[in-house]
């Protein structure tokens, strides 16, 4: 029975993938495919490739991804799908080494994790060079509008199915998210207090206009003057300040160890939002526990892995680093304790436990400071997904 269930479940995938590869050989292979994590957008990847060397004749691919880590599994992935000869004729990068490169040197150019691609730094590659065969893929639109403006320009969205449409469709496990609040001492009550009080004066003194616009201006205007200066500084130093007593809320890591205690006999991944905090989590179930940060070394990052899915520790902590590209399909119960507004990385981070497993239902809790703007921060992160449960 359950062997039958799983070749069901390829199937409506090996559809769906299909559906998305043939809009975008439609579009002249240019376009984005936008897809929830689970869908396979590594594999529709390597297809693409397979299409333009051993249908087409083209005779190199450049693949982009955001991670080393990212670049070693797309390798695997050839591998996987019997297609390993085609890795003669594909260039692996990462984005950091890449956005100098210039000229039309590739028949194809495939961007995983597109989003992280349109940031300043790296999106210049964009501007050196034009392609006529390119593929886009990303969990979900980026919210920035800007960076939604160079996406649609670049490659327009020619496929799309979100995080609760591949749960509808059965490609991966459903889930249920749990919103548990959490107190500041009143030590960190006072801190934040103070700190939210200075944020709203640099709010004030930027103006009528979105304050985060108006910044951003400011600190790009050679010039601007001293005055607006000081405003747009201060303004994103408190916000920094503000987020780090969230973060580091000490009540998070009282209600984070009853929540690892709870769920023992599970694989548990767990997310903060400093690497600090992150380490003080994994402290807090010794010997349960291990990291996995962009502070630690390969070696150590591949240890961590190894000894969390080889069931030496059934805790495995992240900042970041486990966003894109982690495949453990049997963990299954999620705890974050630092977040952000972004309604991407929290897709991301719950595309991590509902990979596909016969009987499997993700669990993820989420722990915020109750009346503070991680609460905001929450709201608008979870507010296109189902399931959210806000406990008392």
């Amino acid at each position: 029975m359950g062997s039958s269930i799983t070749m069901s479940i390829n199937k409506i995938r090996d559809e769906k993938q299909k559906e998305a590869l043939n809009n975008w050989a439609s579009s002249k292979f240019c376009g984005s495919i936008i897809a929830g994590t689970g869908f396979g957008k590594s594999r529709c990847a390597i297809l693409a490739v397979h299409h333009i060397l051993d249908v087409l004749g083209g005779t190199k691919v450049l693949l982009l991804v955001p991670t080393i880590q990212l670049q070693s599994q797309f390798a695997e992935e050839f591998h996987k799908w019997d297609l390993e000869h085609c890795l003669d004729n594909v260039e692996i990068l990462c984005y950091q080494s890449a956005y100098k490169l210039a000229g039309n040197h590739y028949d194809l150019v495939i961007c995983d994790e597109v989003h992280l691609g349109l940031s300043p730094q790296y999106r210049k590659f964009f501007e050196n060079n034009t392609y006529y065969k390119l593929l886009c893929m990303t969990a979900t639109l980026p919210e920035e509008y800007e960076y939604k403006q160079i996406l649609s320009k670049l490659a327009p969205t020619i496929y799309s199915i979100s995080l609760d449409e591949c749960v509808q469709s059965g490609i991966v496990s459903p889930y249920n998210i749990y919103c548990q609040p959490v107190a500041l001492t009143q030590t960190e009550k006072n801190d934040y207090k103070k700190i939210h009080n200075q944020f709203l004066y640099y709010k004030f003194k930027l103006g009528q206009f979105d304050a985060f616009d108006e910044a951003k201006r400011i600190l790009a205007d050679k010039n601007a003057g001293p005055a607006e200066k000081s405003a747009a500084i201060g303004f994103y130093r408190t916000i920094r300040e503000r987020k780090k007593i969230v973060d580091f809320a000490s009540n998070k890591i009282t209600a984070f160890q009853t929540l690892v205690l709870k769920n023992v006999s599970n694989k548990i991944l767990a997310f903060s939002g400093a690497n600090d905090f992150t380490d003080q989590l994994c402290a807090s179930v010794s010997p349960l526990s291990t990291t996995y940060h962009s502070k630690k070394t390969k070696k150590q990052r591949e240890k961590a892995l190894n000894d969390f899915k080889n069931g030496h520790v059934n805790v495995l902590c992240s900042t970041k680093a486990l966003n894109q590209g982690l495949d453990i399909p049997d963990a299954n119960i999620g705890i974050m304790c630092g977040i952000t507004s972004k309604s991407l990385s929290m897709i991301q981070r719950i595309g991590r436990l509902i990979r596909f497993q016969e009987n499997k239902v993700g669990e993820i809790y989420i722990l915020y400071v109750e009346n503070s703007q991680e609460e905001k921060w929450l709201k608008n992160a979870t507010k296109s997904l189902n399931n959210v449960n806000w406990l008392p």
